[in-house]
């Protein structure tokens, strides 16, 4: 079977993988000049399996109005004339109670778990690096709110078999001893003991090229047009430079992009781009830097550990398809590493980036089949695709061969929302 992957990020990559895995003829296409290039190229650096959960969460909406109002604030909104954006967010809010919170999460932690378990046996099959580390993340609570708070997700991870520590302050610094220098500044945390760390672009451009090495086609500066339907059938994808490349099956997996092609064949996904920004540095003193992730909850920002470089990630911006990276715009990840490790890393070398997250508004990505039988999905994972990635992989390409995969992709496909 000849499959075209559209999309060469993290999530596109897997997908390849696992299809030619299987035997099949891929070929994967994508506008940029190689891959891992937008979404996947500069992220948290986080596989958060422990914090795996949907944004649309009880007592969001009035959180979201007190973060609009902080002076180093995790949220931006800004109120573009978009019926599209307005939509998705009436769509978020609706999904922020206590039933479907725990719909979407029990869905998302079955896809984050997957991807937990089946990628050390892409690792080991594959021996590629990407600074991987598996020594967990910490939740840093700067408040005794924060810390008390933190009981509903303790009762969520124990549910779900996600193994956790709860820490004191001493607990925390033995975690992660540069702490120690700053120990005034937080009063506990929650260790998620399972989760991992790792340069997701690095695993990308690591694993396309075992990819090529095992025959997949990567043609790169390839904008996609249209996909071509007839008959109720995808016939092929329509390129702006080598015209149409047709296959036996099709995988979308464009992330915030998707939208773009799927919208005018009758698939109106309500993904949606919200931006990110992260700032990457050299470190400079290893004792004094992080070890592995730690998320402050008060700003939400991640700190992450990437061999010999931090990664500070964090900022939600609602702003449409907009890339720009403003002068202020990493201000406040530049801010919680310079007060958490500030002998850490020379944030005067720090290099920032932004990025376009695709989010659903119930948090869970949207796997499998379409409307049309020969047209599959990947997309929709927002903060989680690299979590996520080699577990939605491995599921996509199983149904687009036509074998059952490990879990059930039960409310995860396309048809819970009607196209």
């Amino acid at each position: 079977m000849k499959v075209v992957v559209m999309g060469a990020g993290v999530i596109g990559v897997t997908t390849a993988y696992y299809l030619a895995r299987q035997g099949a003829e891929v070929t994967v296409l994508d506008r940029q000049l190689g891959p891992g290039l937008e979404t996947s190229y500069a992220n948290a650096g986080e596989l958060s399996y422990g914090m795996t959960s949907p944004w649309a969460a009880p007592g969001i909406p009035m959180k979201a109005v007190k973060w609009l109002f902080m002076k180093r604030r995790p949220l931006f909104i800004w109120p573009l004339i978009s019926p599209t954006m307005w939509v998705w967010g009436w769509q978020m809010l609706k999904n922020c109670n206590d039933d479907s919170y725990r719909v979407n999460k029990s869905r998302m932690v079955r896809i984050s778990n997957y991807s937990r378990d089946v990628m050390p046996d892409l690792i080991a099959e594959t021996g590629i690096e990407y600074d991987g580390r598996a020594q967990g993340t910490l939740q840093l609570f700067r408040t005794e709110k924060q810390l008390k708070g933190s009981k509903a997700d303790q009762e969520i991870l124990a549910e779900y078999d996600s193994p956790y520590e709860v820490l004191d302050r001493d607990g925390c610094i033995a975690a992660e001893p540069a702490l120690a220098a700053v120990r005034d500044k937080f009063v506990g945390g929650l260790r998620l003991t399972a989760d991992r760390t790792g340069d997701c672009r690095m695993f990308t451009v690591a694993l396309a090229e075992k990819c090529a090495e095992m025959g997949v086609e990567f043609q790169y500066g390839q904008s996609i047009r249209a996909i071509a339907v007839e008959n109720n059938k995808v016939v092929g994808i329509d390129t702006e430079i080598a015209g149409r490349i047709t296959g036996d099956a099709y995988v979308c997996a464009l992330g915030s992009f998707g939208p773009r092609v799927l919208n005018p064949i009758g698939i109106r996904l309500p993904v949606y781009p919200v931006k990110g920004y992260s700032v990457t540095l050299p470190v400079t003193d290893d004792a004094m830097a992080p070890q592995s992730t730690i998320m402050d909850e008060t700003h939400k920002v991640a700190i992450t550990r990437l061999g010999d470089r931090i990664r500070v990630a964090g900022t939600a911006e609602i702003a449409g398809y907009s890339g720009r990276l403003g002068p202020h715009a990493t201000d406040t990840v530049r801010y919680v590493i310079s007060d958490l490790f500030p002998q850490g890393g020379d944030v005067s070398k720090a290099e920032g980036w932004t990025g376009l997250r695709p989010m659903t508004p119930d948090g869970t990505p949207v796997l499998g089949p379409s409307k049309y039988p020969n047209l599959f999905l990947n997309t929709g994972h927002g903060t989680l695709g690299w979590t996520m990635a080699c577990g939605s992989g491995r599921a996509v390409a199983d149904v687009v061969l036509g074998n059952v995969p490990d879990i059930s992709l039960e409310g995860i496909t396309a048809e819970r929302y009607g196209v």
